[in-house]
């Protein structure tokens, strides 16, 4: 068996495991990092980013398909849309992108293991590679392995039920598609094939689609689904597949069999703890995830967790930070975590965004608020794009006008992430945002109008 020595030893080169091994080697730390797939995670190589590239051809063959019914006076033929085609182009995006994360790792000195890794204790790990076991002895371990779609018993991965790695990867747009789970993968996804032509039905056990936002906030992407033609089944229950083939639910009316050539699974996930023994380390564990402090420090001293693994939100740039902090750490900086402003942005049709406290969350927590909205149907942006469904709204402490938070839901409107995160984590009052100059004409006006009106002295409205 082969030896390796290293300082810092990274499980997983997802989102944070790959920042944490740039940042570390930038910082003169001898990194290695192992993971049996190509670096970037779920994320980059089977999630958010393939996911958006199919979002976006969708919206565009939607866009094409639709034009003449629009009030613009632009006509066009029926399109078509090569799935095959499609899909070659979103794994070219991730074949760069990867191939990005590679060089990148290389021009920080990362040594980069491919193979799967099983821990042995707090300071070494055997790595199964294609030429044979590799053991590492290292200083410090981080653990990095993300998470992975939770699989529902009665409907097990395989033939018609696909996950959304396997929505992914398809060629042919489904006839008729079942999705299971109204959250914000499955209406990600169901929302883009909706668009590419298929039936689509969700089926979702709460009584509402997206139960982890606010009704204000999800009630136009219910209608933006409904105008689509959606059809939205809440209070269901998936049951498995019935006899021809769909999809049987149980519903208050009794129950169902939804035709469909496709079941998408999509009702949450889970973090991988299994498989590359951790058991061996006998960590604290908080529920399923590996209980972390300020520091992302696990129970066993040398040994730090990251990411998705350590609970939620389970997103990519909450695990870029921890890996950015822990790379710093193991450095000899004194950092620390605070996960006040992490953005959460659902990419359906109109987009969510939102940082910070919700109205109901603020006054949860004993917060006396003031709360005020701008509706796009006042934005001349929006008005333009031909997208005026949604609002911005801002939730502020009423007797210092501290910024709680602010959520927005619109067409486009997650490229306000950073200027919501900016504002809570710079602790700004409502008058530093109103006191901003905003360019004209912006949706991002819509912010500025928002905080205008929680000061009593709205412009625009």
């Amino acid at each position: 068996m082969t030896d390796l020595t290293c300082k810092l030893l990274i499980i997983g080169a997802g989102p944070g495991g790959y920042v944490c091994a740039i940042r570390a080697g930038q910082l003169g730390i001898d990194t290695v990092i192992v993971d049996p797939e190509p670096p970037g995670g779920t994320c980059l190589n089977v999630g958010c980013i393939p996911s958006k590239a199919l979002i976006h051809a969708a919206e565009e063959f939607h866009r094409v398909a639709t034009a003449a019914q629009g009030p613009l006076g632009i006509t066009a033929g029926a399109p078509a849309i090569d799935l095959a085609r499609t899909t070659g182009w979103k794994d070219g995006i991730v074949g760069r992108l990867t191939g990005g994360v590679a060089t990148l790792l290389k021009r920080a000195k990362v040594r980069h293991v491919t193979g799967r890794a099983t821990l042995r204790d707090g300071k070494s790990a055997v790595v199964a590679t294609a030429d044979g076991p590799l053991r590492i002895e290292a200083e410090t371990i981080v653990i990095a392995t993300g998470s992975a779609p939770v699989e529902v018993p009665s409907l097990p991965f395989g033939g018609s039920v696909i996950s959304s790695t396997g929505a992914l990867a398809l060629t042919e747009v489904p006839r008729r598609l079942a999705v299971v789970g109204g959250g914000y993968i499955g209406l990600e996804l169901g929302t883009a094939f909706a668009k590419l032509g298929s039936s689509v039905t969700v089926v979702e056990a709460a009584a509402r689609i997206l139960p982890q936002y606010d009704a204000e906030l999800t009630r136009p992407v219910s209608a933006r689904l409904e105008a689509l033609g959606v059809r939205v089944l809440t209070g269901a229950k998936a049951e498995g597949l019935g006899a021809a083939g769909g999809l049987r639910v149980w519903t208050t009316d009794g129950h169902d069999e939804i035709a469909a050539d496709r079941v998408l699974v999509t009702v949450g996930r889970r973090p991988v703890t299994a498989g590359f023994g951790l058991e061996s380390l006998d960590l604290a564990m908080d529920g399923p995830f590996l209980r972390v402090d300020e520091r992302c420090r696990t129970s066993m001293r040398g040994v730090y967790a990251i990411g998705d693994v350590t609970g939620e939100p389970m997103l990519a740039h909450r695990a870029m930070a921890q890996g950015e902090m822990v790379a710093g750490l193991v450095a000899g900086e004194r950092l620390g975590w605070d996960r006040r402003a992490i953005p959460s942005v659902c990419f359906t049709d109109p987009e969510i965004v939102s940082v910070g406290l919700s109205p109901e969350a603020a006054r949860a927590a004993g917060e006396t608020v003031e709360v005020a909205s701008f509706p796009l149907a006042a934005n001349g942006r929006a008005l333009t794009t031909g997208r005026e469904d949604g609002f911005v709204r801002v939730v502020a402490r009423a007797g210092d006008h501290l910024v709680l938070g602010l959520q927005a839901v619109g067409a486009g409107l997650s490229e306000l992430a950073a200027a919501f995160a900016l504002v809570l984590e710079n602790a700004l009052v409502l008058e530093d945002v109103a006191g901003t100059i905003h360019a004209h004409p912006t949706e991002g006006e819509a912010l500025h109008e928002a905080c205008l009106r929680a000061l009593g002295r709205g412009l625009h409205l």
